[in-house]
């Protein structure tokens, strides 16, 4: 442990002891001190733990961590770097570590080093979003990053702006929060949703926050929307709509056809939001960016950088294309936002989130952009599309694997066992998910799950790989699938 041991009681504060402050001219020293611990501690934990996940399960990761929380809050500190050390080396043996190319199941990225770099800066820093006099400088860094970003989605826009969120969830809900205020100054009671059944689940879950209707569920064809049921639906509805299409569904990376349902949303006078969490960031690509033709035509985007952006969470982005249709989150708190101060020339950040204290996440987006571009950025993310094309490939040359027929979807791919197929009924799909407990229990492999139709139109159950590693190569992914088949040989039929 390199002698992280507690300081003397009765010493003088220190840069390292827990009381000294991060900020001021002597905060740098003490992070710096603390900051090789932490990263000592993560090599430590990293390398014990060896793999992307640690071995034995819920109960085998709460037995190593549980000791060194123990207890939690003593009578007297055992001193800043060997709870630091401590703490963050259990934390790191017990991750599930998406800096490893099997830990491949959800959309949980590797944070790039220079993200990560940042956002130390921005913790110790500490500016609060919510007024200027608390974020000067990092007030202008969230004005340029918003506006750089709502360029990206609606390059043809006059006045596109963005608002930072927590993510998904929370920009799904505050556009379906506009919209809602959208249709009640025009004098509707409320605000129609429709959505396919591929929609994320935050969508349902933002509608009933809202006191909305429950979305109208359109049907899909090969997991998209289907432009004829959109039609069908929007033509019975009465009074202001919403039509929630994906462009990178969850379970298999899939875009819904966005020209077409802009196209139908428009003739019936509705409006569109486009949750593209997952795929928006194809648009830094110039290859991949037609896969998203149409998005300019939604009205609201969302965007999660903390998927194929490569940051730390959280990163979630909601672009709309005026910034007008953020009004309604105007709210004025005097010790925030005085009306004086305001008409001073002092930022009002108040309007910019339903959040009132909240991180400056734009430091490390900004950092990012700046250090890699458009151009950098795209790379990457042809990387991880590339990547999971050649993962298709071999898949369907694979004898023991076979692969979701249909195309692969951004960077996710579904599969399973031939040795799955052989069995009946139930008992196929429960071989499949004896599988991945499996991989998970003794720490080899992160693999999804995901149910979905197979060639002849009925739903299996599958293993889901998303690749969001920047670097990760074949000769990692060929192992991964040789894992895969293996432990299904090994495994051997699972119970019914």
């Amino acid at each position: 442990m390199r002698g992280y041991g507690a300081a003397l009681p009765g010493t003088a504060a220190a840069p390292g002891c827990p009381d000294t402050a991060t900020g001021g001219l002597r905060g740098p020293d003490g992070l710096r001190a603390l900051t090789e611990v932490a990263l000592d501690a993560l090599a430590g934990g990293t390398a014990a733990r060896g793999g992307p996940l640690p071995a034995g399960g819920p109960e085998g990761v709460a037995a190593r961590v549980g000791p060194v929380c123990d207890p939690l809050l003593p009578e007297h500190g055992i001193g800043a770097r060997t709870a630091l050390y401590e703490i963050v080396r259990a934390v790191a043996e017990g991750a599930a570590d998406p800096g490893h190319p099997w830990c491949a199941g959800h959309l949980h990225c590797p944070p790039l080093a220079v993200a990560a770099a940042a956002e130390l800066a921005a913790a110790a820093l500490n500016p609060s979003m919510d007024s200027w006099d608390q974020a000067p400088a990092a007030t202008v860094v969230e004005e340029r990053v918003t506006a750089a970003l709502a360029r990206l989605v609606h390059p043809d826009r006059p006045r596109p702006d963005a608002l930072l969120t927590g993510g998904g969830t929370e920009s799904n809900l505050v556009a379906l929060l506009l919209a809602r205020e959208r249709a009640g100054r025009r004098g509707a009671r409320t605000v129609r949703v429709l959505c396919g059944a591929n929609a994320h689940h935050s969508v349902h879950r933002a509608a009933w926050l809202l006191g909305l209707p429950a979305p109208v569920t359109v049907a899909c064809r090969a997991g998209r929307m289907v432009p004829a049921e959109l039609d069908r639906a929007l033509r019975g509805a009465e009074g202001p709509a919403l039509v929630v299409a994906t462009a990178g569904t969850t379970d298999e990376g899939l875009i819904d056809p966005l020209p077409e349902l802009a196209e139908i949303t428009a003739r019936y006078g509705a409006e569109l939001h486009v949750d593209a969490a997952y795929g928006g960031p194809l648009l830094f690509s110039e290859r991949l960016a037609e896969r998203l033709r149409g998005i300019g035509s939604a009205v609201s985007v969302t965007l999660d950088l903390h998927k194929l952006g490569w940051q730390p969470i959280a990163a979630g982005v909601l672009a709309v294309s005026d910034t007008g249709l953020l009004e309604p989150l105007s709210a004025r708190a005097d010790y925030l936002n005085a009306e004086d101060d305001t008409e001073a020339g002092l930022p009002d950040l108040l309007g910019r989130s339903l959040r009132t204290s909240r991180r400056p996440d734009a430091l490390k987006i900004a950092v990012t952009l700046r250090a890699l571009g458009r151009a950098g950025l795209g790379a990457l993310v042809e990387h991880c599309v590339d990547s999971a094309e050649g993962l298709a490939a071999r898949i369907d040359t694979h004898p023991g694997l076979r692969r979701r027929p249909g195309p692969v979807g951004i960077s996710t791919v579904l599969f399973r066992p031939v040795a799955a197929d052989a069995l009946p009924g139930a008992r196929g799909d429960a071989c499949v998910a004896a599988v991945r407990r499996r991989l998970l229990d003794e720490g080899r492999a992160v693999l999804g799950r995901a149910v979905a139709e197979d060639a002849d139109g009925r739903p299996a159950l599958w293993l889901k790989t998303t690749l969001l590693h920047p670097q990760a190569g074949p000769a990692d992914f060929d192992a991964l699938l040789d894992l895969v088949a293996d432990t299904t040989s090994a495994d051997g039929p699972a119970p019914g």
